[in-house]
């Protein structure tokens, strides 16, 4: 693997790709700095060397070009305050703002882009754009993972121009090194657990686990097409119609594999969606009409985190109900602190980013756990088996 441990970055200007798209406040303020932390070994790493860095990002999803609302510039206050010195700021990514301060850029110093999304040439992969960002730097640094899925500009097609010079930042190394424990050298007993609200999302995770796993635990809304395919009742909760004879395939592939497939056996109920609805305990596969699950219940929980804490190896994909409500996070908790127990007793524990990752920071556990991923669909689609472009690009 290339990566910068591999390269003196004295007197180089790095061209490094982050992943700066932060959750900001209706003030600009950013509420979870979590993916600019994870980029800092990589940036301190070059400066030490005696290098610049050039930072480029996206932020949010803007749709008509350059928008105050998706402007990197409300970053760059945090992010002068995280690095410890003034980072400088291009108010474009590749006009002659850009141009010249980069060109103008002394060792030790950092340049921060300006939105690459404000150009639609950033997502359509154009490689006129990524031939103009590319003359920005000498070495180009990927240290982007949660974008790494996607064949852009600036994470996939800007690395032809940087022929012997592309290398993986800390962030994305570490990544890819956690994933691939998780894939192929897991201490067993090994057990994945799945959430969220679809089968139709973690279909192809789930059948790549289920080559892999000893144990599958699946709750959240996901779990309720699985009850209503075993002939249950669900009331008004979540379901896919169409994926309950695939959920009948995958529990019939789990116990030809003697994989053991853990499903939720009692459900929080409520009769609305909202955290002051009325809520009751109820058989996930007998749930009233006009009722819908929002948590799994009290004995799914004690389950389990009986199953989780005697994991030798545990991946965990997706919340088990509504976490964001108080009242319907108690299900998503308790396997949070089951992992934590896990991890405690030495084993390896991975969070699989995305609304995990938030459930794992809301309940302030993200250091007592092994790793928690910065990219939940490029991590989804690494072990699904699927070539993500920004890792092929460095090679």
């Amino acid at each position: 693997m290339n990566t910068i441990d591999q390269f003196d970055f004295k007197d180089k200007k790095a061209l490094v790709r982050v992943d700066f798209n932060v959750p900001l406040d209706s003030e600009f303020k950013i509420t979870d700095d979590k993916r600019m932390v994870a980029a800092l070994p990589t940036i301190q790493k070059i400066l030490q060397d005696g290098g610049s860095v050039i930072l480029m990002s996206h932020l949010g999803r803007p749709k008509d070009g350059p928008t105050d609302k998706y402007s990197l510039k409300h970053i760059l206050g945090d992010l002068s305050r995280m690095l410890d010195l003034e980072v400088k700021f291009a108010d474009d990514c590749i006009g002659e703002d850009a141009v010249s301060k980069a060109k103008n850029l002394y060792p030790g110093q950092v340049l921060l882009l300006e939105n690459l999304r404000f150009y639609k040439e950033e997502e359509k992969g154009d490689e006129a754009f990524a031939e103009k960002l590319s003359k920005l730097g000498d070495i180009y640094v990927n240290d982007a993972f949660g974008t790494a899925h996607r064949a852009h500009a600036s994470t996939a097609v800007i690395a032809q121009y940087f022929s012997g010079a592309k290398y993986f930042g800390y962030l994305m190394a570490e990544e890819l090194k956690n994933a691939e424990k998780i894939l192929n050298h897991a201490d067993r007993p090994f057990t994945a657990i799945m959430g969220g609200a679809k089968v139709s999302d973690k279909i192809l995770l789930i059948e790549k686990l289920l080559e892999k796993v000893d144990n599958l635990i699946i709750g959240g809304g996901m779990a309720y097409t699985f009850a209503k395919a075993q002939g249950g009742t669900i009331g008004t909760s979540l379901l896919e119609a169409d994926k309950q004879e695939l959920s009948l395939e995958l529990l019939k592939k789990a116990e030809e594999r003697g994989v053991k497939i853990y499903l939720p056996f009692d459900t929080v109920v409520a009769d609305k969606f909202d955290n002051e609805a009325n809520s009751e305990i109820a058989p996930t596969k007998a749930i009233p009409d006009e009722w819908m699950g929002l948590d799994i219940g009290p004995e799914t929980r004690k389950l389990f985190a009986d199953v989780i804490s005697n994991s030798k190896t545990v991946l965990w994909n997706g919340p088990m109900g509504v976490f964001e409500m108080a009242n319907f996070e108690h299900g998503t908790r308790a396997v949070a602190d089951a992992v934590v127990a896990a991890t405690k007793a030495g084993a390896f524990t991975m969070i699989g980013g995305g609304d995990s990752a938030a459930a794992i920071a809301k309940f302030g556990l993200e250091d007592q756990v092994s790793f928690v991923s910065t990219g939940g669909g490029a991590l989804l689609e690494y072990m699904e088996g699927k070539e993500l472009p920004g890792v092929k690009a460095i090679g």
